[in-house]
């Protein structure tokens, strides 16, 4: 009995024991828990109380597209672009006549992209998208397929200007393309490849502004981007972030075995749009008078690379190859091959150099021209002439 109590009392004693330490061991945990939870967010909020305080402002953060509050229905800023303009932009159709080699005359079809410019049914497109067409029918985003007039085209800045009966069309927005950016939002919308591929979005930066691009004998400045411009995005708009048009596609560059406008590789990212704000005034006077008004001399010119091959050298200016009759060249006395050095004291050693000088003068302007004639420069002054249609 002796033995089974004191093995009996030993055992109570060292279950007691085996609480302790447990109720020990848990209380550890528990306060190991308190301190590493209460401790450091304890420490950390005495510490800061020490620091200074930096003076805060409220300020609310608009994340949406502009005009758009953050919520659970926010739209990216491509979506809320292509949801604003989407519905201005349309699809060009192209029928032209053409003649094949035994007089046989057939259609040919191709097709552009427009936006929209006035509700009233004015749009915007590319000279080549419209050049040589019979009938012209514009595709709205809705479906609907209209024929169209056109107003007018301008090649030198490869604009036109189309009419549809139709009222209460949704104009798109336009933007200030001088205000542009490198690297801000760009996006491209349009018809590439024609039909199945309307409206069709495409999204980048601005990386380029000014470019100059000399096409057909024409110099371009113009808007780089690499949003991508396909065949069929000619005519298009190019819009920003706030879903604004800074631009009217119109090129996209390919490898030198083709030319700007096709036939060669495409280069990837390396599309062009005529800036808004240099459209603008040409789209005016397209509504306005169907044409563009602009200043003329009435010579052919040759540049001194050209010139060199036909035996004729010189060292500055370029060449006056024909000097169009009864033209405001010929009544100032201006002659076939004269070399021209000065147009109002601006040395003038290239087409795009005459151009530039040109488009700060107006019809009726009278400006002075200094030619290289034989061995001895001679001084003209020629009142500018009206450039006669294109």
């Amino acid at each position: 009995m002796y033995s089974f109590a004191r093995i009996a009392r030993s055992g109570n004693n060292r279950g007691s024991a085996g609480m302790y330490l447990l109720v020990a061991f848990l209380g550890a945990i528990i306060g190991g828990l308190i301190v590493t939870s209460f401790v450091p967010g304890y420490v950390a909020e005495r510490v800061a109380a020490t620091l200074p305080q930096p003076k805060l402002e409220a300020k609310s953060v608009n994340l949406a597209a502009p005009g758009q509050s953050p919520d659970s229905n926010w739209l990216s800023p491509v979506v809320y672009v292509a949801e604003k303009v989407g519905p201005s932009v349309v699809r060009i159709t192209n029928r032209s006549r053409v003649s094949d080699f035994w007089g046989r005359t057939f259609y040919q079809t191709g097709s552009g992209s427009g936006v929209i410019y006035r509700s009233d049914g004015y749009i915007v497109t590319n000279n080549h998208v419209v050049e040589g067409a019979s009938e012209l029918t514009v595709t709205l985003a809705d479906g609907r397929n209209l024929p169209a007039k056109l107003v007018g085209r301008d090649p030198t800045t490869d604009l036109a200007v189309l009419k549809i009966d139709a009222s209460n069309l949704p104009a798109a927005e336009l933007g200030d393309s001088d205000k542009l950016k490198l690297g801000e939002l760009a996006v491209a919308i349009g018809s590439p490849l024609g039909k199945e591929f309307q409206n069709t979005v495409t999204a980048g930066v601005i990386s380029g502004l000014n470019r100059t691009l000399t096409l057909d004998g024409r110099e371009f400045r113009l808007i780089q981007t690499d949003a991508a411009i396909n065949p069929g995005n000619s005519g298009g708009p190019l819009v920003n972030a706030a879903g604004q048009v800074i631009g009217i596609n119109t090129v996209k560059i390919t490898s030198p075995d083709g030319g700007p406008f096709g036939g060669g590789t495409p280069v990837e990212g390396m599309g062009f749009a005529i800036p808004i704000n240099t459209a603008r005034p040409i789209i005016s006077a397209l509504m306005e008078k169907g044409r563009v008004v602009r200043p003329w001399i009435g010579i052919q010119i040759v540049e001194k690379e050209e010139a060199a091959q036909q035996g004729i050298n010189f060292d500055q200016g370029i060449l006056i190859w024909r000097v169009v009759p009864g033209s405001p060249a010929a009544m100032a006395g201006l002659k076939d091959l004269d070399v021209l050095l000065k147009f109002n004291g601006q040395a003038i050693n290239s087409f795009a150099d005459l151009r530039r000088a040109m488009e700060k003068s107006k019809v009726g302007d009278q400006v002075t021209l200094v030619v290289q004639r034989g061995q001895r420069e001679v001084t003209v002054t020629v009142t500018l002439g009206e450039a006669p249609p294109q």
